[in-house]
């Protein structure tokens, strides 16, 4: 039996992940090692739908986050904060407007 790919994938860097990805990537998600994930969809148990495209597997980012039970992006403050700041920019610009075309 092989070892994982990695260390386990975290939060953050799940939601970071691009639209499809590999089957070792995923299979560091699920928590199990590539052989391991192989062995399962030969089964058909892998925990979410899985593409074959030419010779490579590729998992859709949506199902593998739906096999994991998480089904939005979490909202960061971070990501609050930098859109709130843009907001207030875009206000800023309207009245700038609003007051030279009196």
């Amino acid at each position: 039996m092989t070892s994982r790919s990695g260390p386990p994938m975290g939060f953050a860097e799940a939601f970071d992940l691009p639209l499809t990805i590999d089957l070792r990537t995923a299979a560091r998600a699920v928590g199990v090692c590539p052989a391991t994930a192989y062995k399962l969809i030969r089964l058909g148990a892998f925990p979410c739908p899985v593409l074959r495209v030419g010779w490579k597997y590729r998992i859709a980012t949506a199902d593998l986050m739906r096999s994991l039970g998480i089904d939005e992006r979490p909202v960061y403050a971070a990501d609050m904060e930098a859109g709130a700041r843009y907001a207030a920019q875009l206000d800023d610009i309207y009245a700038r407007e609003t007051e030279d075309s009196k």
